[in-house]
């Protein structure tokens, strides 16, 4: 078989590799292009950190946060109460640090909770009132010496 001949009788190889490439250069496009600083996210990200560090929190990274949250608040306020309940159990602050079958999650303190209410009250406070339904039932206390 003449090097020419296998080339030819593989050219959905060929052709195969070019189209997932360019898919896969498009999506990467498109990704890049969807976050985009603006006045409005670092609008956001300022009035965040001045409300955490009111209420006795360390001033975020404003990059980061206009990263992470945007200007809608991302997945805070796509799902209010799931992270925070997520966050809750697998955070080794909250459980007695135990592995395994000992392990069992542990009164966490008030700040923590506090923390994500104050995310939602500056990019979505109309969640607010789902965020407190979620974290009712969740018994939190100051736990933590300041």
């Amino acid at each position: 078989m003449s090097p020419t001949r296998f080339a030819s009788e593989h050219k959905w190889i060929y052709i195969g590799a070019i189209v997932i490439l360019v898919g896969l250069t498009v999506t990467g496009l498109i990704q890049y292009n969807n976050f985009k600083r603006s006045d409005a996210t670092a609008d956001k990200a300022t009035q965040l950190s001045e409300e955490l560090v009111k209420a006795g929190y360390p001033a975020p990274d404003l990059e980061n946060t206009q990263r992470l949250l945007g200007t809608d608040g991302g997945e805070v306020c796509a799902a209010p109460g799931n992270a925070l309940r997520k966050a809750l159990y697998r955070m080794e602050e909250l459980s007695n640090g135990a592995t395994g079958p000992g392990m069992r999650p542990v009164i966490a303190d008030t700040k923590a909770v506090q923390a994500e209410r104050i995310v939602l009250q500056v990019y979505c406070p109309d969640k607010l009132d789902e965020f407190d339904e979620a974290v009712e039932d969740l018994k939190t206390d100051n736990t933590v010496r300041r």
